[in-house]
């Protein structure tokens, strides 16, 4: 049966926003979609970029992995981990946003994963596979010495920082934001504070956004 709250959910979409924003998901049916932004975050059910950040129909275009990992660009197709590189592609050379924010989050279960080296959640181990990703991250940081929650989230920015590295290793990314047409953010979410930090590109540091 399908689930009761996805039917609830779905019966208040109804009535409330397709009730009030008809106009525009006709007109996204009809002219495609373009937004100017892409964001890229993890797919933990507490950190919707959706809801973060307020974003209606047809605003941002969201992949969402464990982790919210981008690997860095690889050609060969006989390699793993493309379903990311070619949400990036398909942002950038036919959507041609504008904006590419890499979103991080604080408590993240992969990063956690794979700095308490959790037991594999199955034989393949897919977690595990993906997450050895991060290596050069854990290894910038280094050992925990002292607060591990403190070190905990110097990793959780470390994978922002590696996936927006990573991201100007795919030639389109690159052309474009020496372009001057594509800009790389860098952001991470509280989520028992809802507190939002901005990397600053100036410092490299995560500081709270702040009204103006």
């Amino acid at each position: 049966m399908f689930p009761q709250r996805l039917t609830d959910g779905y019966r208040s979409f109804l009535q409330g926003r397709l009730a009030t924003e008809r106009a525009r998901y006709l007109e996204l049916a009809e002219k495609g979609q373009h937004p100017d932004i892409m964001v890229i975050s993890c797919g933990d059910s507490r950190v919707a970029p959706e809801t973060i950040f307020d974003a209606g129909p047809g605003e941002m275009f969201v992949v969402r992995n464990i982790a919210g990992i981008v690997p860095p660009c690889d050609e060969d197709p006989e390699t793993a981990f493309h379903g990311t590189s070619a949400c990036v592609e398909f942002a950038v050379n036919a959507l041609e946003v504008g904006h590419i924010v890499v979103m991080g989050h604080a408590s993240c279960g992969g990063v956690a994963a794979y700095a308490n080296q959790a037991a594999p959640l199955s034989k393949r181990d897919f977690i595990g596979k993906w997450m050895s990703q991060i290596k050069p991250v854990a290894e910038a940081v280094g050992p925990c010495t002292g607060d591990r929650a403190e070190w905990i989230r110097r990793m959780e920015w470390g994978v922002v920082e590696y996936s927006m590295r990573n991201l100007t290793t795919f030639p389109a990314v690159r052309e474009r934001v020496e372009a001057g047409t594509l800009a790389i953010h860098g952001a991470y979410f509280g989520v028992a504070t809802g507190v939002l930090f901005v990397r600053n590109p100036q410092t490299g540091r995560f500081e709270p956004y702040a009204e103006s």
